[in-house]
């Protein structure tokens, strides 16, 4: 709802400009104009961008450091999102603004790792990136020789498809990502932008960079069942075995990841970007940590945002993986109850396969590939059994008042006799308003509506 404010401002902002004289161009290049500004203005719409204070302000005043010391380049302050997005990545869409993913903070170990990555977003929009690619494509799009080819193409008779993809290639570009030959431009401009800013810059933040995709593929410390015996849960080893035959169930070789791609390849390879740029490292830099309430922040918001679009075994893994690090911040507990109560509200539904989100072996550890089965194969009764039990866990002592409330709503989602969704309403509209102030507050607007 935070950025609902601005969604007019950015409309009245990017009016597209008349470069062309021949009419069917400028056509072409407002259509592909308008398509950006929809489609920020739509995933506004959509609430795919989030607002905390304390680390849009931590993000901001990275971006405000960078903007004073290079004015010649940035005259205007850019106009910042949060996006909920895992991905270890923020991205610009031209038009002075830059949007950074809540996975990148998650993944992030230092205030200079978020500079460089904020520093080279920046460097797309200084370089009009985004721009000159709207007018590749309106001016190739409209061209003679695009027609010519077009022709060609309808005029054949064998192959139509493969020659329909010749004529595009090179022409595939995506609103919110920048060709791979425009990376080592914006890498250059972006070490260049922190030295300015009196940034220090490492260029071995791409070797981790490179690592940024590998969360699913680590395995646990324990073995899946220490998970849930902890709170005192029933366990069996064959809720994670496929029960059923074919392919998939076959023994697959889970260290065998070299084909995996990462969420940065739309750039140059992290190592080849190290190589190319070590020589311009900060002697001696010092790295300078993330403040704790920012991180901690970050990673309760990305879980939930996880849990809130049903990415439930990815939401209960990232938990595990926090209690691996010794984390035993008992909102974590809280979370795990949630997801449990989701999973049988949406058994109730019959999409629990949906809510499970199975995941490729390819691009995950075998705990979790373990885990997705469990969540997937345990019986109902025992699902249920799980959800009864953490009802009455210690740790709900510890919570306040909104999260004791949200596990009065979803006891009634997921428990409750009474499945109606009038009854579902009430609970929901009592929770919004008690607790208006709550992120939580989503998950009953869901409800409540109906």
């Amino acid at each position: 709802m935070f950025y609902s404010k601005q969604k007019d401002s950015l409309k009245k902002a990017w009016i597209c400009p008349v470069l062309y004289k021949q009419k069917e161009t400028q056509k072409k290049y407002k259509e592909f104009w308008d398509n950006r500004t929809d489609f920020i203005t739509g995933a506004i719409g959509s609430d795919n961008f989030v607002h905390d204070k304390d680390i849009c302000n931590y993000i901001q005043d990275i971006i405000d450091q960078i903007v004073r010391a290079n004015k010649q380049w940035l005259p205007e302050r850019p106009f910042l999102l949060l996006d909920r997005s895992p991905s270890v990545n923020a991205y610009s869409t031209g038009g002075n603004l830059i949007a950074v993913n809540l996975g990148l903070i998650s993944f992030a170990q230092s205030r200079e790792e978020l500079a460089l990555v904020i520093a080279h977003e920046l460097s797309h929009n200084i370089l009009n990136h985004a721009e000159n690619s709207m007018k590749e494509r309106a001016e190739w799009f409209t061209s003679d020789d695009y027609k010519r080819s077009l022709n060609a193409v309808l005029d054949s008779k064998y192959e139509r498809l493969s020659r329909l993809k010749k004529v595009f290639d090179g022409y595939s570009f995506d609103r919110s990502k920048h060709q791979r030959y425009h990376e080592s431009d914006a890498d250059s401009l972006a070490i260049i932008l922190l030295k300015r800013s009196n940034i220090p810059f490492n260029a071995r933040i791409f070797l981790r960079l490179d690592s940024a995709d590998i969360q699913y593929r680590q395995p646990l410390k324990d073995p899946l069942g220490n998970y849930f015996t902890v709170y005192n849960l029933p366990f069996d080893d064959a809720w994670t075995k496929k029960r059923s035959k074919g392919l998939s169930t076959r023994s697959y070789n889970f260290k065998d990841t070299s084909g995996i791609e990462d969420s940065l390849k739309t750039h140059p390879d992290c190592v080849e970007r190290y190589a190319k740029t070590l020589s311009q490292s900060t002697p001696n830099a010092k790295a300078t940590p993330i403040p704790v309430l920012i991180r901690d922040k970050a990673d309760k918001m990305l879980i939930w945002n996880m849990y809130y679009n049903a990415e439930l075994t990815q939401c209960l893994y990232r938990i595990f993986l926090q209690k691996d690090k010794g984390n035993t911040d008992k909102w974590y507990d809280f979370m795990v109850n949630n997801i449990f109560a989701a999973l049988n509200y949406s058994d109730r539904e019959l999409r629990r396969f949906a809510a499970v989100g199975i995941i490729p072996k390819e691009y995950i550890s075998k705990n979790y590939y373990e885990l997705q089965t469990m969540l997937e194969q345990m019986p109902r009764e025992s699902l249920e059994q799980y959800c009864k039990t953490f009802q009455n866990e210690g740790f709900w002592a510890a919570m306040p008042s909104a999260e004791r409330a949200l596990k009065s709503l979803l006891y009634t989602l997921a428990l409750d006799p009474d499945n109606s969704e009038k009854n579902k309403s009430k609970a929901a509209k009592e929770f919004a308003a008690n607790n208006s102030a709550s992120m939580y507050c989503e998950l009953a607007d869901n409800f409540e509506k109906k």
